[in-house]
């Protein structure tokens, strides 16, 4: 039996974007000798930071993929990941404008009306949109299926009425996409009567409760909406297609570079401290090197198929499950290692890569349901 590539074959040329990547780096050598960010784990999801949006959107990097027409810059998928991998290897403070870039972008260009477009993405373009996004609820995990969020028909538009959480940013962004139901549960076809909607996040009828780690950051939240309007013109795609745009929408979500580099600044630390004899020479540096490696080889690889606009789920759910298991052993790695003489700041970004471990393989889909996504690939379920 001859089973199918998970992932794409690799055919990407490093020296094509040689230039774009030295400069990325230059930029950012740059900002940190001036003090305008201190690299940290986790930074594109916790390290807000509307100014330092603004000097990437300054310099060109945001909106990349999106139109001229739109006020983008009309570039490519594997020229925008070469920026992004840039910025979460530096561990520089993204998350402001990490998912309206990473995910709200294409999937406007895929499904949003012209309105939407204006609208949005030459804001998004200026660094002055920040995006959310509103799938999970409280006791649905990662069944998606089975949001109980309800979108209701009134004059002009629908009411939303639910619970979205674990909303990263939504108490500073603008809007989030929810995913609701429009229509009653039909066992036979659970993803049936599902829709998806541009909500106002500071709209009435939308209450934001913060939730506080145990280490005391901020950055999830619980989003409680009672009546919510929404007019016409924010439904997001078409009525009753809700899944299959959410589970197109994946592929941008589970395939990017932040789901193996959210640690890589810790990495790096281990490997100076190591060069510098703090730390005890040890082959598992290498080998998590090496998957680091196979990685970028992987993620640069699908970032080359959804240029070629095909399909990536199944590809991107091998990333991440493979890319959040390989952060999380770093950030053992690394706390095990702060058992030596290697300094407060080391050992506090560690602490703090322990801290978010959990959460690695449990975002955007945990790493059980991938696995039954990647079965279903090989055609064994």
């Amino acid at each position: 039996m001859t089973l199918d590539r998970l992932v794409p074959r690799s055919a990407v040329d490093p020296s094509a974007t040689a230039e774009l990547r030295n400069e990325v780096r230059q930029f950012l050598a740059e900002q940190r000798a001036a003090g305008a960010y201190t690299p940290t784990v986790d930074a594109w999801l916790s390290a807000w930071d509307e100014d330092f949006t603004a000097s990437l959107a300054a310099r060109g990097w945001l909106g990349m993929t999106v139109p001229v027409a739109y006020g983008g810059h009309g570039l490519s998928f594997l020229e925008r990941f070469v920026v992004t991998e840039e910025l979460l290897a530096a561990g520089a403070p993204v998350a402001a404008h990490w998912i309206a870039d990473r995910q709200i972008v294409p999937s406007l260009l895929k499904y949003g009306t012209e309105f939407q477009r204006s609208e949005f993405l030459p804001r998004i373009v200026r660094g002055e949109c920040f995006f959310g996004i509103g799938m999970s609820e409280p006791d649905s995990g990662s069944d998606l299926a089975s949001v109980r969020t309800r979108a209701e028909r009134v004059e002009g538009g629908w009411a939303l009425t639910g619970t979205k959480v674990w909303t990263s940013g939504a108490h500073l962004a603008h809007a989030f996409i929810a995913l609701a139901r429009n229509e009653p549960v039909d066992p036979a076809h659970r993803h049936a009567g599902l829709s998806q909607f541009i909500v106002d996040l500071r709209g009435p009828g939308v209450e934001i409760r913060p939730i506080v780690s145990m280490n005391g950051a901020h950055h999830f939240n619980e989003v409680i909406l009672d009546g919510a309007f929404v007019p016409d013109s924010m439904v997001f795609g078409e009525i009753g297609q809700g899944w299959q745009q959410v589970t197109s929408e994946l592929a941008f979500e589970r395939s990017g570079s932040e789901r193996f580099l959210s640690t890589f600044v810790l990495l790096d630390a281990c490997a100076e401290e190591m060069s510098q004899r703090r730390l005890p020479r040890s082959a598992d540096l290498g080998r998590l090197v090496a998957r680091i490696a196979g990685l970028h080889q992987m993620s640069a690889a699908i970032a080359a198929a959804l240029e070629r606009h095909e399909p990536a789920d199944v590809p991107a759910a091998v990333v991440k499950v493979l890319g959040t298991t390989t952060e999380g052993d770093i950030a053992e790695f690394a706390h095990l290692a702060g058992e030596h003489d290697v300094g407060q700041h080391f050992s506090d970004v560690a602490n703090m890569a322990v801290d978010q471990r959990p959460g690695f393989t449990l975002r955007g889909g945990t790493n059980e349901v991938l696995r039954g996504v990647i079965a279903r690939g090989l055609g064994m379920r």
